[in-house]
């Protein structure tokens, strides 16, 4: 499988906004600055939009890659996962946070890359609440354990907490332990209070910067993309 991005660093709009025509603005205004690698999409378009008219809308704009975040996928039973990747044509790469065990984990990774996705897992959020340490749900270790499995299973690219570089460099670390040289993913940052040079530096090499509102809630969505472009050189 080829790079899901092409660029080494980047910036990734969240595509959370409420309509296609916001949708078209934000591309438009975005698509042709240096360091915009690409567009996520999620849960508030494609929902009531669909993800056809969704994708059409983003690639009338532009060509740079498409990834679909189900908020969260491969949280069912393993043989749901070829449905889900069945329909999720269109886009370029999937992401994945596999919370119902490494069964489904596997088995949601299987399906996406045969249908020709580009995989993404994710194993540890942003938000407050999240970590058992934290009076959250998720035990200690279970990231790191999703992370140890996904790359087991031929993937390199991973969702890692932006808000959050102390632990992007834990798993930075572990992973290239394991042999891997990982492309990270991170939300949290600017209007979840993470900075994107700080985060950059954890991550290393390879690392992506999705950014939502402290784009297209900007009264200037290109200046701001070009500022928080010019960050990551």
């Amino acid at each position: 499988m080829s790079k899901i991005i092409a660029l080494d660093k980047s910036v990734i709009p969240a595509c959370d906004v409420p309509d296609l025509e916001t949708l078209a603005k934000l591309v438009e205004g975005t698509a042709s600055v240096e360091g915009i690698g690409g567009y996520k999409i999620g849960l508030e378009l494609v929902l009531p939009f669909g993800m056809k008219a969704v994708v059409e809308t983003i690639k009338d704009k532009s060509d740079l890659p498409i990834i679909y975040d189900h908020q969260k996928a491969a949280t069912d039973i393993p043989a749901l996962g070829k449905k889900f990747a069945a329909a999720c044509k269109g886009v370029d790469a999937i992401i994945l946070f596999p919370q119902a065990g490494p069964v489904t984990e596997k088995e949601w990774i299987a399906a996406g890359k045969e249908a020709g996705f580009g995989v993404i897992v994710g194993g540890e959020m942003t938000h407050e609440g999240y970590m058992e340490s934290d009076g959250g749900f998720i035990r200690e270790g279970a990231p790191k354990k999703i992370y140890e499995i996904a790359a087991e299973n031929g993937i390199s690219d991973f969702v890692v907490p932006g808000n959050k570089p102390d632990k992007i460099k834990q798993y930075r670390e572990f992973l290239e332990g394991k042999g891997v040289e990982p492309v990270f993913y991170s939300p949290g940052l600017v209007a979840q209070g993470g900075e994107i040079t700080e985060s950059a530096t954890a991550a290393g090499a390879r690392w992506h910067a999705i950014v939502g509102r402290g784009i297209y809630q900007t009264t200037d969505i290109n200046a701001a993309a070009k500022e928080l472009t010019a960050k990551l050189r």
